[in-house]
């Protein structure tokens, strides 16, 4: 698997830039292929997540804690089933991050939504209305113009221990303080705080990622020496576990586009800070990259809405 950019990748860009072709038509090239296995990515994350929801509550009609929802889902066959396809997911995103950046993979992954509730209203036995395609096609075109107009560029695989020390100083406690308030609150308001709990570190497990990428064309002596797959697995089990405790709390319309927003915002916010990733709209894209991502928010929230009011009526109905 090709190494992502990092200070190697800058030399190297450096050596041959007086090309006469140039290095833009290769990077551009494999932006572009980035992009296409994060969507490929996205519509597998989206399937695990819609299978991961459904046994989430299906498992047990207990009211159960968290640790035992957990290990009742470690022995149902569906939701390993869900697991795997899920890694699928993981896979072609891991291969996404080796060849572009955590702000573009990150931004395209959006798209698990457009994939999700669809999915969700076929098994519910239900038609998506043409409110929420609408919703959706501004989604995805907010996803278009930020890759587009944002122009992101990669920035270094992996970050200093002093980095990540100064990461788990300002997240950690707003991530503890949602896990108290998503254990004392009900019903959807705690769905969305454990979505955010998730959501985040999923964001943290995106950028992990890259460093673990850029080891694997050292051998796997140096792999195992990296300190960032350890905490790259446990970052995975601990997004796993608080995403089914997210689902178990809600419906997947207040858990999973929760989760879809705050995973690229912070993915992309330690793109920036931690790996030095830059967006170059211009001068003037700055403004048309703030509209987009305005509305990339808004048209998920009016997904959710859409979703929970048809959940609603078949409440009612039955």
């Amino acid at each position: 698997m090709p190494c992502a950019y990092g200070f190697t990748d800058a030399f190297a860009y450096a050596l041959i830039e007086d090309d006469e072709r140039g290095p833009m038509p290769a990077l551009h090239e494999q932006a572009d292929i980035a992009a296409m296995l994060a969507l490929g990515a996205a519509f597998f994350i989206a399937i695990g997540d819609v299978m991961h929801q459904r046994q989430a509550h299906e498992v047990t009609d207990e009211q159960v804690g968290h640790v035992a929802l957990f290990v009742q889902l470690l022995r149902d066959r569906q939701w390993w089933l869900g697991s795997l396809v899920a890694a699928v997911g993981f896979g072609l995103q891991a291969a996404a991050l080796g060849l572009g950046s955590v702000l573009l993979v990150q931004a395209m992954l959006v798209t698990s939504l457009l994939f999700a509730l669809p999915i969700n209203a076929r098994l519910s036995h239900r038609r998506v209305t043409r409110w929420e395609w609408t919703w959706a096609a501004l989604l995805a075109a907010a996803v278009v113009v930020i890759v587009t107009v944002g122009n992101p560029t990669a920035g270094h695989s992996r970050a200093a221990f002093e980095t990540w020390a100064a990461v788990v100083a300002v997240l950690g406690p707003a991530l503890v303080l949602c896990v108290i308030g998503g254990s004392m609150a009900k019903g959807p308001l705690s769905a969305v705080l454990l979505a955010v709990v998730s959501g985040a570190l999923w964001g943290v497990f995106a950028v992990l990622t890259k460093g673990v990428v850029d080891r694997l064309d050292d051998g796997v002596i140096a792999l195992l020496r990296t300190p960032e797959l350890y905490a790259w697995v446990a970052i995975a089990v601990a997004g796993t576990a608080w995403q089914q405790f997210s689902f178990r709390a809600g419906s997947l319309t207040a858990s999973l586009p929760t989760m879809t927003v705050t995973e690229p915002v912070v993915a992309s916010a330690l793109g920036v800070v931690v790996l030095g990733e830059t967006l170059r709209p211009g001068d003037a894209g700055w403004l048309t990259l703030i509209v987009a991502v305005a509305v990339m928010v808004f048209s998920t929230g009016a997904l959710a809405r859409g979703e929970a009011a048809s959940s609603g009526d078949r409440a009612t109905r039955h």
